[in-house]
């Protein structure tokens, strides 16, 4: 579904260079769950970012269904990211001013589905990660873990072909981690593509398939029995 060749990051300072991601070649199937863990520093942040056309490679090349990214322009990359991404951060990034359903209909509204059918995507999602009686709570009214599914929600309703999550559990206690962590297991199950940062060996466990970055490299991949 998604691989890179000789992908490199570099970051200017004045007259200071940091390579970040130093020639990284990877791919990724349709339908795996991949897990990326390293030290902090190592560059898996950078990485995903990449990966999700957030960022621009300093060079190398992101291919995506057979569609070399590079060629597109940067209205073009917008337009891929919202119809095929969906998207989980560590911190909700979350409308404090609308309800759990308003803040997951938004992205559909904003890529043009009708009104009734983007409240219904939303509901359906909402429903999915076990929050179809939150519905109208703002995030004030929602815990951390809860809002961490509302954000779940919004990355999915658009049954979008690859999910990213950067550290989505960073913030939240054991029991919420575990709730968000089994979302992400049942996504799975059902097809979804996702791609996931984390520093937790229990979590990236529940992966098929580990990345270990060091330095900017993929230094080794284990897969999960």
């Amino acid at each position: 579904m998604i691989q890179t060749t000789n992908l490199e990051r570099v970051f200017k300072a004045g007259d200071v260079e940091t390579r970040v991601l130093k020639g990284i070649t990877f791919k990724a199937s349709s339908g795996e769950f991949i897990a990326i863990m390293g030290r902090s520093g190592a560059g898996k942040s950078t990485f995903l970012y990449q990966l999700s056309l957030l960022d621009e490679p300093t060079s190398g090349e992101i291919v995506f269904d057979g569609v070399n990214t590079h060629l597109m322009s940067a209205e073009e990359k917008t337009h891929f990211r919202l119809a095929q991404f969906g998207f989980v951060f560590q911190d909700y990034a979350l409308l404090p001013e609308m309800t759990a359903l308003e803040n997951v209909a938004l992205p559909l509204l904003m890529q043009g589905v009708p009104r009734a059918v983007a409240y219904q995507k939303a509901q359906d999602a909402l429903t999915k990660v076990r929050l179809g009686e939150r519905l109208d709570n703002l995030p004030s009214q929602l815990s951390g873990g809860e809002q961490q599914r509302v954000s779940i929600a919004r990355a999915v309703a658009h049954q979008p072909k690859l999910l990213f999550a950067d550290e989505p559990t960073a913030n939240l206690d054991n029991e919420s981690s575990r709730t968000i962590m089994g979302i992400f297991q049942d996504l799975h199950r059902a097809g979804q593509t996702i791609i996931m940062v984390t520093h937790e060996d229990e979590y990236a466990r529940l992966a098929q398939k580990i990345i270990h970055m060091d330095d900017g490299k993929i230094v080794s991949v284990t897969v999960n029995k």
